[in-house]
């Protein structure tokens, strides 16, 4: 195995396949299709590798061999500890003229290297100071939707209005004929609360108790039920009762209805809330000021990242949000669509958080290695204990799916981040 600089962060390799390296390549191809091979005369799966090159020709185990091949070899580059590897293998150079099973032959690839990180005064980053005040207005709107969320129904005379709950039967028709699953009877609807298609709720402001109507609505393009998606539907509607929210009253009693340990009263539940507030805005600014002290860190760094960092990054944005929409049974465009995001916003959002990240992270670790930050026996001992709760699994279990390398390296960039946040200069 040799290899060479050829260009900014790109390496080429070159390695020498032998006779006996090609030949266990051969056989695990042939093993990888094995099952699947029917010639006359033998049972399915049963057809010797010897056969099947008399057959179809040695030459169509060759794409499959070599693919195995310069996999091992690959293998074999990573090992390499004077830099990092980050990308697969690119611009394989192979002549097929000189492929042999009795004499070595030779194969070259290029792979993308971590790059070094040029970065200086990153200690002491200045940032704006993030308020984490609590205002009375926030207490009084917090208590307000309280007052809302436990609020009584109670019967109301007159016309229907947004925010009253209105007890309806309702029947869909399209071209005069009622569809599946477009009827119900008493049902019960907070207009205003967007819980139907669109159209539907506004088309029933002004109703009266006993009185009917038409609303006339079209489904949405993504509609679930594919017969109705993109289409007009007629409903008939019949209201039998408006009721509208009475909210409770402000005071001990109510408090003490609220059933929260230790508050009884409403001083009592306004410092309670505030209390709750003032933390989450702590929460909040913390990660806020993180963001902000990496934000201008990563400014002041030279790096050049090849391609790749940034396309396995993307590829693995985009995998997660293929995972998000199979946990709610859509396809990607489907859930893309639904996020309110175009196609092209979509790849323009993917390639802007890829490159977010791997400047980030490659930022971040040049800073632990400059630092010196490192993980304690104790602290990577109290991580994979943390690990193990965490998946619910023996601490032995963990180390067979995660090295004590990158436990580490996860130490220490947290480290490096900690630090760079503790020494930001907010104004």
């Amino acid at each position: 195995m040799k290899f060479e600089h050829i260009k900014k962060n790109h390496v080429k390799f070159t390695f020498t396949v032998t006779p006996a390296e090609f030949e266990h390549a051969l056989e695990h191809a042939f093993a990888h299709i094995k099952d699947d091979v029917e010639i006359k005369g033998f049972r399915k799966g049963k057809v010797t590798q010897k056969v099947y090159e008399q057959k179809f020709g040695e030459t169509a185990l060759y794409a499959e061999a070599l693919n195995h091949a310069i996999g091992h070899k690959y293998n074999d580059a990573t090992l390499v500890k004077d830099f990092t590897i980050v990308s697969d293998p690119m611009n394989i150079d192979l002549d097929f003229d000189k492929i042999s099973r009795t004499e070595d032959f030779e194969v070259s690839f290029e792979v993308a290297i971590k790059p070094e990180v040029e970065i200086e005064n990153y200690k002491g980053v200045e940032v704006a100071k993030v308020d984490t005040e609590v205002t009375e207005k926030e207490v009084d709107e917090n208590i307000n939707s309280l007052l809302a969320q436990n609020a009584i129904l109670e019967p109301k005379e007159g016309a229907l209005e947004n925010g009253d709950t209105a007890i309806f039967d309702f029947e869909g028709f399209q071209d005069g004929v009622a569809f599946e699953g477009g009827k119900a009877e008493n049902f019960s609807l907070e207009i205003g609360s967007g819980q139907f298609i669109p159209g539907f709720e506004e088309g029933m402001l002004g109703l009266k108790v006993g009185e009917s109507r038409d609303v006339d609505v079209t489904f949405p393009e993504q509609y679930q039920a594919e017969n109705l998606a993109g289409k007009p539907a007629v409903f008939k509607v019949v209201l039998h009762e408006i009721k509208s929210k009475k909210l409770a009253e402000l005071n001990d009693e109510w408090v003490v209805s609220l059933n929260r340990e230790g508050i009884s009263t409403v001083d009592q539940l306004k410092a309670s809330i505030k209390a709750d507030l003032e933390a989450s805005k702590q929460e909040q600014a913390k990660r806020e000021l993180t963001d902000a002290v990496i934000t201008e860190v990563v400014k002041l760094a030279k790096v050049e990242v090849p391609q790749s960092m940034f396309d396995s990054e993307i590829e693995n944005f985009k995998k997660n949000v293929e995972a998000q929409a199979k946990q709610y049974q859509l396809d990607m465009d489907t859930f893309i669509q639904l996020s309110g995001l175009t196609k092209e916003l979509f790849e323009q959002q993917a390639k802007e958080q890829a490159e977010k990240r791997v400047l980030q992270s490659l930022v971040i670790e040049a800073i632990a290695k400059k630092e010196n930050f490192t993980a304690t026996p104790e602290e990577l001992s109290l991580r994979y204990e943390e690990l193990a709760n965490h998946y619910k699994m023996e601490v032995n279990e963990i180390k067979k799916y995660i090295s004590d390398e990158l436990v580490m390296n996860d130490i220490a960039f947290e480290k490096a981040v900690t630090f760079l946040v503790e020494n930001a200069v907010q104004k």
